[in-house]
């Protein structure tokens, strides 16, 4: 069987994103591409299970460039419209015009239990079944939170979040929650990082990061840590929050909350700054680490 240290789960998507007072412009990616991209550059093994239509598997060859396994089924392509009204990263509103389906053990090539990242661009793409499946074939878990918060309605496609009712039942299954502050927010009903971390913490997360504009904040074992961003520009603010997860879940292999808190968030400011996947090197996430200005 194959052996990984990190697989990334979901459906590939793409993106027409309207940005402020700039171009429309068309990008791909999401949690299975951005992640894996920001992963590899720590030399790690791993792979993406995905679905997607063949006509568009070409987009994927830069996750074969950074030799990254693909188990990718043909499907749907996940589409969608992103608006941003203003110059805030945490401002936009998504709209999902073609979504793919559940995933399912039958997706599952043969690998050994790993860490596994469920990070989804449709709603509710991971089901209670498929993840007590992987628990009990002894898979360590990791979610974005986003797949199982976002709502889509029926007439206008326009996502909206709302609270999960088996969210106890989910963070008690899994090793790391990834959100951001508005997804934090529809679970928790607060706006507030601490407390949104404090709550997630004792319905049962062992480890939650969650992003703002700002930065990150970790809540893991009842300590708390913050990295800020340093990006000088948002051009690439498309796939932050999946960037973060890939840095952050591959440092954190063999490194501390903390350090692998300012590795995410050093590596995810690079990719900000630029359209696109991250590109950079190790070397130049380890300077931005150590600026001055990076530490939170």
């Amino acid at each position: 069987m194959n052996q990984y240290d990190i697989v990334f789960v979901g459906h590939f998507g793409i993106a027409t994103i309207v940005p402020f007072n700039l171009t429309t412009f068309t990008d791909w990616g999401g949690p299975v591409f951005h992640g894996p991209l920001a992963a590899s550059c720590l030399s790690k093994r791993i792979a993406t299970i995905s679905r997607m239509a063949e006509h568009d598997r070409a987009l994927l060859q830069p996750l074969e460039a950074a030799g990254i396994d693909l188990f990718v089924r043909e499907g749907e392509t996940a589409h969608f419209k992103i608006i941003y009204p203003g110059s805030g990263v945490d401002e936009r509103q998504l709209f999902l015009t073609v979504g793919g389906g559940c995933f399912s053990m039958d997706d599952m090539p043969p690998i050994e239990p790993c860490l596994i990242h469920l990070g989804g661009l449709s709603p509710r793409e991971f089901s209670m079944e498929f993840m007590r499946a992987l628990k009990t074939a002894g898979f360590r878990m990791s979610i974005d939170a986003q797949s199982f918060v976002w709502q889509v309605d029926e007439w206008t496609r326009l996502i909206h979040l709302e609270d999960i009712p088996e969210k106890q039942e989910i963070l008690g299954m899994i090793d790391f929650i990834k959100l951001d502050i508005t997804e934090a927010k529809a679970l928790t009903g607060t706006d507030v990082l601490q407390d949104q971390a404090d709550m997630l913490e004792r319905w049962g997360s062992q480890e939650t990061v969650i992003t703002c504009s700002d930065g990150a904040f970790a809540r893991s074992n009842g300590k708390t840590s913050f990295a800020k961003f340093t990006n000088r520009t948002v051009q690439g603010r498309t796939g932050r929050g999946d960037t973060f997860a890939g840095a952050y879940l591959a440092r954190r292999l063999d490194r501390s909350v903390e350090e692998s808190l300012r590795f995410a968030a050093a590596l995810t400011s690079i990719k900000i700054e630029s359209p696109g996947a991250f590109n950079g090197s190790l070397g130049e996430v380890i300077e931005r680490m150590n600026e001055p200005f990076s530490l939170g």
